[in-house]
């Protein structure tokens, strides 16, 4: 690995993702960003999000598969609670803020701050990759909400997951409401995180919060399984219907039936294009 491990408009390099608590890997078409901060339990903070967005922003062109995972016993137990101190405890050390400072700040700038976090999250839904989360252990608050802005979670067999934020008197602000709802619908999205309880691996299968759950010693193998499937298809067709699933639930029959013409038209046209050399 090179120093500077991303270009693009922000440079990152591995030496500034370690002092985050963050590591990136290279594997072919695959990406794997690790959260690498296992004293504490993965635990994320702004400089977290901050990281994720530039890595986002600066994926390489070639990349079709991003995997999120959590290095140690635990996938992320969310929010740095040392954020809750007037000098953000590490946070700050690492080139951060703490929730105190940011209570003070006017209201465009709250937004701003959240949304810059959010950036963190929402580019693990775009259509040419397919992001998945390799789920270990704890996923408490905003680890449960990385895990929801992937595409797929594996679970292993010891994953908790916990939507914390209102029992600290929080709201889920990582893009993990949407996905949530979704998924379990209204009111378990409701029950889950009002009562902010621990929804284990069996019960997450059940409810379609994890497309596998597999033994602890089988996560890693689980994943690039299903890696080397998803790579297996072609990268336009995948990313065309991935497109097309997306944005499904807000359409009508008629206005999904004519995305799919959209979307074949092209299809056909690049595929036999490609078979005359074109």
């Amino acid at each position: 690995m090179t120093e500077a491990i991303l270009g693009g408009s922000a440079e990152v390099s591995a030496t500034r993702l370690a002092e985050i608590g963050l590591r990136f890997e290279m594997d072919g078409a695959i990406a794997t960003i690790t959260l690498d901060r296992p004293e504490k339990r993965n635990a994320q903070t702004f400089a977290t999000w901050s990281a994720l967005a530039t890595i986002g922003e600066n994926l390489p062109e070639g990349v079709r598969i991003v995997v999120i995972r959590g290095e140690g016993p635990s996938f992320s137990s969310g929010l740095d609670l040392g954020m809750f101190g007037p000098q953000g405890g590490d946070e700050a050390k690492r080139g951060g803020e703490s929730l105190a400072s940011l209570a003070t700040a006017d209201d465009s700038t709250m937004e701003r701050r959240i949304a810059e976090a959010q950036r963190g999250f929402l580019w693990l839904r775009r259509p040419e990759i397919v992001s998945i989360a390799a789920v270990q252990g704890h996923a408490i608050g905003a680890g449960f909400q990385l895990a929801l802005a992937c595409d797929l979670r594996v679970l292993a067999d010891d994953a908790k997951l916990c939507m914390k934020e209102p029992a600290l008197g929080l709201v889920p602000d990582l893009t993990g409401t949407k996905p949530l709802v979704d998924i379990v619908g209204v009111p378990r999205a409701i029950e889950m995180c009002l009562t902010a309880r621990t929804v284990h691996a069996e019960e997450a299968a059940r409810l379609g919060l994890a497309e596998l759950v597999v033994p602890r010693a089988e996560l890693d193998r689980a994943v690039a399984d299903l890696a080397a499937a998803l790579l297996a298809t072609d990268r336009g067709a995948a990313a065309a219907t991935k497109r097309l699933l997306q944005g499904a639930p807000d359409r009508t029959l008629d206005e999904q039936a004519a995305a799919e013409r959209h979307e074949q038209a092209i299809r056909i046209r690049t595929l036999f294009a490609a078979m005359n050399g074109g």
